[in-house]
Parts: C-alpha cells; sequence; structure tokens
C-alpha cells in the first residue's frame, strides 16, 4: 500500500475535517459537528495559515488516512528550532500498514532539510501502542520534563 503525505492547503480542507471527526471519535466520543470541524478546518488552513504548515495528512488512494499536527519552534536551547508533534492519528482501516511511519518520515525528512533539529512530542504514559511506536522509530523517553496545562478557570485566571 503506497501512503501519499504532503503539507495540508486549503484544498485539504473536507479531508482534514474528516479524519478530526474521526480522531474525536476514537479520543473521547461524541463526535465532532462535521460542519463545524469544516469551518474549523477552513480556517486553519486558510487565514491563519502560519508560515510553516502546520498539518501533514498521508492519503491512501486518494483517501485520507493520517494526521500529524505539528508547530515549529523558534528557538531551542542550542539555537536550532525544534518540530514538536502535537498529535499524529491513523485512521483505524489503516493501522500497521505504514502510514505512521510515513508520516514520521516525512516529518523527519522536513526536519532534515530545514536545518530543524529535532522532534519533541507527547503521549499518554498508557498508551503502549503509541510508546512501542516510538520507541520502535528510536525515540527516547525524557523523565525531565513535566507535561502541564493551563485551561479552563487556570486559563481565566492567568489572563491579566
Amino acid at each position: 500500500m503506497a501512503v501519499d503525505v504532503r503539507w495540508a492547503t486549503i484544498e485539504d480542507a473536507a479531508a482534514l475535517a474528516a479524519i478530526l471527526c474521526e480522531m474525536a471519535v476514537h479520543y473521547r466520543p461524541p463526535p465532532l459537528d462535521a460542519d463545524r470541524a469544516l469551518s474549523a478546518a477552513r480556517k486553519w488552513l486558510g487565514e491563519e495559515s502560519p508560515a510553516y504548515p502546520h498539518f501533514a495528512l498521508a492519503f491512501v488512494d486518494g483517501e485520507v488516512s493520517g494526521l500529524a499536527s505539528v508547530a515549529i519552534v523558534h528557538p531551542g536551547i542550542d539555537l536550532e528550532r525544534l518540530l514538536f508533534l502535537k498529535g499524529l492519528f491513523v485512521c483505524e482501516k489503516a493501522r500497521n500498514a505504514g502510514t505512521g511511519r510515513a508520516l514520521i518520515g516525512f516529518l523527519a525528512d522536513h526536519c532534515l532539510s530545514h536545518g530543524i533539529g529535532r522532534i519533541d512530542l507527547t503521549t499518554e504514559d498508557w498508551n503502549e501502542g503509541a510508546l512501542r511506536f516510538y520507541g520502535g522509530l528510536g525515540a527516547e523517553r525524557h523523565g525531565q520534563k513535566v507535561f502541564l496545562r493551563l485551561s479552563g478557570e487556570a486559563l481565566k485566571a492567568a489572563k491579566l
């Protein structure tokens, strides 16, 4: 099975919306509203598009099969940029068929060709499949950092 990976453009809004809806069901039902997802995808890929693309999409036989959501962070501690992989998701029908590996390979190639020194990512400590996948790629677990989040009331309280 050949996997085609590319940076998403505004023309991919419907594909991005479709995979976001599938991802939402996978991680936390109930499903996203499809119209809301399409509106968000159009906004993110259109008017809010940053200097660097932020969604890589994988396609198998023209159908969206995977998503990587990323951000380029300037600078890292060694003055090299880093790519933060916010999320990697592969549709159930495309799992264990090379889609995740193709997405990571695409991102690694982008990093190496653009002077980006590393890929940082997080996953849940209970997600054994993800831990095996990333470990199999040579990813190292780093215990030096603690993942924290400001949201809801804490985000409001942090506002100046």
